[in-house]
């Protein structure tokens, strides 16, 4: 009797393929949600509630993001590089909400230097994965990007057409490469599949 055993390298695919389809659709719905309730927030403006709430879950849904990718990679050597992006999410989150009592400079400061972090560790992650897992260099361009991105969202950051909307942008950009690696960890898991069926005589 031929059996396909799902082999630990095809499970981890199959679950941050779902991870990754999540997360894209997290981030489309986010900028929609920003050209719809908080498009006209900038620096020269107060931020408005709709603005602080969609500011403030950006990097706390990372941060769930984050635990769920530590349970979809229960083989890996060490989490240590998910834990540290916990850690720094946690202290994203409640600097971005603090920061936007006052205005929305300080908030994109943070925000910025939370995306610079995150980004590094993604950056990490895709390189780490790359061999092992497959289907990650969408993750490395992604993680990348971010660095950049966190260095010009603080440098921007006291400009007055500053806004969410530009961070939007950025969102989508993240959802596109998150959709990417999501597509080939489909291909990744069926490659992994057909390499581990096993054949057992009854």
């Amino acid at each position: 009797m031929t059996t396909a055993a799902i082999s630990p390298s095809s499970q981890i695919a199959i679950s941050l393929r779902t991870l990754y389809f999540a997360r894209t659709v997290f981030s489309l719905v986010w900028v929609a949600l920003v050209f719809v309730l908080a498009a006209g927030v900038t620096t020269a403006t107060k931020p408005s509630v709709a603005a602080i709430v969609l500011l403030t879950i950006y990097p706390l849904w990372d941060l769930v993001a984050t635990i769920f990718d530590i349970r979809a990679t229960p083989t890996a050597t060490t989490h240590l590089p998910q834990y540290l992006n916990i850690a720094i999410g946690a202290v994203a989150t409640v600097g971005v909400a603090i920061s936007l009592l006052s205005s929305l400079t300080p908030a994109l400061i943070v925000f910025g230097a939370w995306a610079f972090l995150s980004g590094a560790v993604q950056l990490l992650l895709g390189v780490r994965r790359r061999k092992p897992i497959g289907g990650q260099w969408p993750m490395i361009i992604s993680g990348g990007l971010s660095v950049l991105a966190g260095i010009s969202f603080i440098a921007t950051s006291g400009a007055p057409k500053t806004g969410l909307t530009t961070l939007a942008g950025y969102s989508a950009f993240g959802a596109f490469w998150y959709l990417v690696a999501a597509i080939l960890l489909i291909r990744a898991a069926k490659r992994s599949g057909k390499a581990d069926v096993t054949t057992r005589v009854a």
